[in-house]
Parts: structure tokens; C-alpha cells; sequence
């Protein structure tokens, strides 16, 4: 039988665009001002929808970032992944002489893909009386797992390439992935991530018919509310987040600086309904212990966890009745915080966004808020610390980063502070 000793994974790389921030440094600053990032909605004309708002990105022009000529045949959660995927490269040096490129992969997650590319492009078939004249970019565009090829063809990463998809939960799955390729040798260093563009007419509607989304059309800024009693849906968020996991020899023989740890993921199942999270939080319970095994930590050793916390009235109470379970009498020494308050849900980019920030937390030990929370809603405890109103200092030694997606798709990471 073949022995295998598991490899260290570190974070070397960090990129975001999101809509509190178009880079790490700025969106970590948002966040611990606990700024809002959502407006009325201006990429359509929202007269007949029920919600008109969301998080988008601010002052993004993909043109300061690539050719024209480029960007017209990438999706826009594909221009996403791009700009997240340089920071992070750039910010690891991973780019440098010397990199194995053979050994460097790209996991790369997107619940949605082309969203907007395809609701054009049936327009303009529609409004063609149906005659088939559609854009040869079209499926290139379109398909979930073009922007893992864009961003390995721009570098030249030759490794582990593919894209992961579950729902809200996809690019946490890719971190998880990605972890695993490395600790087991076949890989030196990925890029890992997700990225999504769902602010479109279909992706407001269709989310709109689900009754998924909050209507506070009056005062967006605090229509994401997670826990409180006041909260009906959560508030749509586009853009990417990016993360460098490298092989620790890897990273310490190049010199590359090192933001923590990554020592655990899991990933599981609600096995329970279509939309909804399991009521008791099985599935969510399951994740964070087996996450905590992979680990070897003790739910003790955990100080603040990134709730998925989209601002659901099943889906948070559900989430809280998960940590009780996994975390016990621990669970009132947690800082628990729930980010989408400030970002919205970026759907299948929300796992990246959210562990930079469980990430960020580690490096300056500041636990980010919850904001707009002013009522605690009815299966809300009242003992726990949900960070609310503003950012709390803490010793912040391991984070946790929880992820759940329509199906019942459960993916949860862990990251440690760094510690030679």
C-alpha cells in the first residue's frame, strides 16, 4: 500500500473585485468599516421588477484591465475572474522566472456562467424572428468553465484545470479542491476561486420568482439583515475573488510571503430539499465537523467563523442550529459574522470573497461585522457574538468559512495563522 504524506497548503496570493471594493486592500477596508455596497440597480431598467436593487461593482471599466478587443469575447464573469486572477498572480509572484508552470493549476468556480451572454444572445435570437445567426463567442462565452482556460492560457499554467460548480457553495468547493491536488503532491500552486455576473434581467427575475430575494426597493443599503427579524431574502452581489494555495517548501524555497494557512475542507450534503437548507442544519453540521477532522482541530480551537448567513428566514436559523451542534458550549466564545450584510450573496464567488476575508482576519486579528442587524428574528439565540453593528479586535488563530448551495451543496474551508 502506497503511504502518502500530506503536504502543507499556504496562502501566498490574494484578488478581489467586489462591490465594497476593487481590491483586496480596499474591500478588506470596507468591510471593516462595515460599509454597505448596495444601490438601485443600474444596468437595466427595473420599472417591473419587485426588487431594483443589488450589490454591484463600482467604477469598474475592464477596458483599464485588458484590450477592448478582448473583453468583447469573455462573459463578464469571465472579465471578473481575469482582474481577480492578476491581483492574486501578482500579489504571489507567481509569475516569476524560475515557476514551474507544468505545476501550477487553475480551479476556477462559477454557479452561473454566462448569464448575461445568453440572455442576449436569445434576445437577438428572438428579435430575429428566430432566424439562426448567433455570435460565434456565444458558446465560448457562455460555458462555466471558460474563464479556468482564459486564466491558465494568460499565464501559461499547464497543471490542474477545471471548473467546480455547486450553486453558492462553487468556489469554496474549489478551494477545497485545490487543497487537496497540493497536500498530495500534484500540484505546486493553483489559482483558486470563483467569480459570477448574475445582476441581469433573468438573474434578478428568476431569483424574484423564487420569492429568494429581499424587495426593501426603499432603503437597499440595509436590505441585507442577516438574523434579524426584519429580513426577507438576500440581496444579489457580482464579482470574483482569487486565492494563491501553494505547497509550503514550494512557497518558502522562492521567497514568496505567506498570509496563513489553509489546514481543512469538507464538503457535504443536505440530501433534503431543492432550495431550502436542511431546518435542523444537518448537512451544514456534518461539513463543519468533518472540516474540523481534516483539520485536527477541536471546535475549541476555532475563533471566528464566516457565516454563509445570506439573510434567509430558514437559512440563517438553520446555519446557527448547525454551529450549536458542531461547536457546543464553545459556540458563545465564537466570533460569528456574516459579510454578505456589506457585499450581498455573490453566489458562486461568495466562498472566495468570504475566505479572504476569514483570511484577512487571521493576518490583523479583526473579526469584520454584521451589520444593519438591529432585532434579533425569532430562532435567532441571543447568547451568541454575531459581531454586530462594527468590527471587533480578537486573537483570531483559526477561521472557519461556511458555504451552502441550492441542492443541498455544502463546502466549508479552514485557515490557520501562519506560523513558520
Amino acid at each position: 500500500m502506497r503511504t502518502v504524506t500530506l503536504k502543507r497548503v499556504v496562502v501566498t496570493g490574494l484578488g478581489a473585485l467586489t462591490p465594497i471594493g476593487n481590491d483586496v486592500n480596499t474591500f478588506w477596508n470596507s468591510l471593516k468599516t462595515g460599509t454597505s455596497g448596495a444601490g438601485p440597480i443600474t444596468r437595466f431598467d427595473t420599472t417591473e421588477f419587485k426588487t431594483k436593487f443589488a450589490c454591484e461593482l463600482k467604477g469598474f471599466d475592464i477596458e483599464k484591465y485588458m484590450d477592448k478587443k478582448d473583453a468583447r469575447k469573455m462573459d463578464m464573469f469571465t472579465q471578473y475572474a481575469m482582474v481577480a486572477a492578476q491581483e492574486a498572480v501578482e500579489d504571489a509572484g507567481l509569475n516569476a522566472e524560475g515557476v514551474d508552470k507544468t505545476m501550477v493549476g487553475v480551479i476556477w468556480a462559477s454557479g452561473n456562467g454566462g448569464m448575461q451572454t445568453f440572455e442576449d444572445q436569445i434576445v437577438e435570437f428572438a428579435q430575429a424572428n428566430f432566424v439562426p445567426k448567433f455570435n460565434p463567442f456565444f458558446i465560448p462565452k457562455l460555458i462555466s468553465d471558460i474563464a479556468a482556460g482564459q486564466i491558465s492560457m494568460k499565464y501559461g499554467f499547464m497543471g490542474v484545470n477545471y471548473c467546480t460548480v455547486s450553486a453558492c457553495a462553487s468556489s469554496s468547493s474549489a478551494l477545497v479542491d485545490a487543497f487537496n491536488f497540493i497536500r498530495l503532491g500534484k500540484a505546486n500552486a493553483i489559482v483558486a476561486g470563483g467569480s459570477e455576473a448574475p445582476v441581469t434581467r433573468a438573474g434578478i427575475a428568476g431569483f424574484n420568482a423564487l420569492k429568494a430575494l429581499s424587495t426593501r426597493n426603499d432603503d437597499p443599503t440595509s436590505a441585507s439583515r442577516p438574523f434579524d427579524a426584519d429580513r426577507d431574502g438576500f440581496v444579489m452581489g457580482e464579482g470574483a475573488g482569487a486565492i494563491i494555495l501553494e505547497e509550503y517548501e514550494h512557497a518558502i524555497a522562492r521567497g514568496a510571503k505567506i498570509y496563513a494557512e489553509m489546514v481543512g475542507g469538507a464538503m457535504s450534503a443536505d440530501a433534503y430539499h431543492l432550495t431550502a437548507t436542511h431546518p435542523e442544519g444537518l448537512g451544514a453540521r456534518l461539513g463543519m465537523t468533518r472540516a474540523l477532522e481534516d483539520a485536527e482541530l477541536k471546535p475549541e480551537d476555532v475563533d471566528y467563523i464566516n457565516a454563509h448567513a445570506t439573510s434567509t428566514p430558514l437559512g440563517d436559523a438553520s446555519e446557527l442550529k448547525g454551529i450549536i451542534g458542531v461547536f457546543g458550549d464553545h459556540v458563545t466564545k465564537l466570533n460569528i459574522s456574516a459579510t454578505k450584510s456589506m457585499t450581498g450573496h455573490l453566489l458562486g464567488a461568495a466562498g472566495a470573497i468570504e475566505a479572504i476575508a476569514s483570511i484577512k482576519a487571521t493576518q490583523h486579528n479583526l473579526v469584520p461585522p454584521t451589520i444593519n442587524t438591529t432585532n434579533l428574528g425569532e430562532g435567532i439565540p441571543t447568547n451568541l457574538n454575531l459581531t454586530i453593528g462594527k468590527a471587533q479586535e480578537r486573537e483570531v488563530n483559526v477561521a472557519m468559512s461556511n458555504t451552502f448551495g441550492f441542492g443541498g451543496h455544502n463546502a466549508i474551508v479552514v485557515f490557520k495563522k501562519y506560523k513558520a
